[in-house]
């Protein structure tokens, strides 16, 4: 059971956000997902393109179950994390972009996941949705960051190498590659 100090500082984290400003000029503004986001992450992922869908899912998804939303939206601030970039677009709040991490409670190991909607691709809010992310595991505590990719998947590679993280082809398939990031 949380302490009363995890509980005020968990709410102290719902309300952080941050304005970024991308390479183009635009911004976005990037904070923790919230239970309310639900509809909002349902249209995100609807929106995508098939291609990007895949290489998020690893596999073809049309729409996204209930189940699966409901785990999306899972953040406890330590073990699982995630923050979405919202923008206004025609008077409304449209999310762009995800990232989001989870611990596999195996020797402070996390796997990550990226995904920007395809219209806001190129302009560095994947870098600015994946920082937050890894200054956010590594104050968790977590030694190692990883993701399970596509290797078609050159936008997320580029990604990856910009961070830091180190890649492998999948020992078990080789359609796909290993990032890995020392915290």
């Amino acid at each position: 059971m949380p302490s009363l100090h995890d509980t005020q500082q968990t709410d102290a984290r719902v309300d952080e956000h941050w304005i970024e400003h991308l390479n183009d000029g635009s911004h976005v503004l990037i904070r923790p997902i919230r239970p309310e986001d639900r509809e909002r992450e349902a249209k995100f992922i609807r929106n995508l393109s098939p291609e990007t869908r895949h290489f998020r899912f690893l596999g073809a998804v049309k729409e996204v179950s209930p189940a699966l939303l409901d785990s999306l939206l899972q953040a406890d601030y330590s073990h699982r994390m995630a923050f979405v970039a919202l923008v206004h677009q025609d008077g409304e709040l449209i999310e762009v972009g995800v990232s989001r991490y989870a611990s596999t409670g195996e020797n402070g190991q996390c796997e990550c996941a990226v995904t920007v909607t395809d219209t806001w691709q190129h302009r560095g809010l994947g870098t600015a949705l994946m920082r937050h992310l890894i200054d956010t595991a590594r104050q968790n505590g977590f030694k190692q960051m990883y993701s399970v990719d596509s290797a078609a998947n050159s936008h997320l590679q580029a990604l990856a190498h910009e961070l830091g993280f180190q890649h492998a082809r999948d020992p078990q398939d080789a359609t796909q590659v290993i990032h890995r990031l020392e915290l």
